[in-house]
């Protein structure tokens, strides 16, 4: 839980410095970022999943 609450505080500091220098957010939009991130998230878990079940 620690890990995801340096995770928010960190995004929420970019954003605002990216807003104070009038730049835009760096982030794609919500739920095509969102579901990239879980399909990117998805993959290293069924990665893991194939060589632990199939090479070891």
């Amino acid at each position: 839980m620690y890990d995801v609450i340096l995770a928010l505080l960190a995004g929420f500091i970019v954003g605002v410095l990216f807003s104070a220098i009038k730049l835009p957010i760096p982030a794609p939009p919500v739920l095509p970022g969102v579901m990239g991130i879980f399909g990117v998230y998805t993959g290293g878990i069924a990665y893991q999943w194939i060589v632990e079940r199939f090479f070891t």
